[in-house]
């Protein structure tokens, strides 16, 4: 077989580069923390090392989050989120729609017995090494979805409902969840859960509900 000539090997070269940028820009995770009381979002190219906030300034692309949506954010690829107290996470995740999540505490404060509602998680990362040392921890939430994830619609396409509970981040064990199947009125058979009553989703549809702790 003959050796490609030069202009294929260009042609070939230029194709790899163009797939490398790509594979690149696809693999961008997004990032989310507060600083100084100013909420950044940031889409970074690379795994950041957990609660460096000038790498992360350094590498990936930042800019300041306003909390005007009318509606609860969502992600469709991984995100990460630094928080240093519980209204801070609250503030940054409650409601969220998102599937694959790490959740990294950067202080040593000690955080409440308070419940966020996560849609649509299939993973949990957490670290908690600025508090205990222990290595990264995760949590396959579930594995196949039971419909198509519709995320243009937002909440309106969940059927996975996780409650997690902030305080397991003041305990050096290991993360543990159940999940209970056919929930078809969350605010009516979890009355003790006063956020629900703003919970944006139809009473005429059945989840899965699960609890991590």
């Amino acid at each position: 077989m003959a050796p490609p000539s030069g202009h294929s090997l260009l042609l070939i070269s230029t194709l790899g580069i163009l797939a490398l940028d790509h594979l690149t820009l696809g693999q961008n995770s997004t990032l989310i923390f507060t600083k100084e009381n100013i909420i950044r979002n940031c889409s970074c190219p690379v795994d950041i090392q957990d609660c460096d906030y000038s790498l992360a300034s350094l590498l990936c692309t930042c800019k300041t989050a306003l909390l005007l949506a009318t509606e609860p954010p969502s992600y469709s690829g991984h995100l990460t989120v630094w928080f240093t107290d519980a209204s801070a996470l609250g503030l940054l995740l409650n409601f969220t729609l998102v599937q694959d999540l790490k959740l990294s505490l950067c202080s040593a404060n000690t955080l409440p017995t308070e419940y966020l509602a996560i849609c649509g998680l299939k993973r949990l990362r957490i670290n908690t090494e600025a508090k205990h040392p222990m290595p990264e921890q995760s949590l396959l939430i579930h594995s196949e979805p039971r419909e198509k994830p519709m995320w243009h619609t937002g909440w309106q396409s969940c059927m996975y409902v996780s409650f997690l509970d902030m305080a397991l981040f003041n305990r050096e064990s290991s993360l543990r969840s159940y999940s209970i199947e056919n929930v078809a009125n969350i605010a009516n058979n979890f009355p003790s859960f006063s956020d629900l009553k703003t919970f944006p989703i139809l009473s005429n549809k059945s989840y899965v509900v699960t609890f991590i702790y």
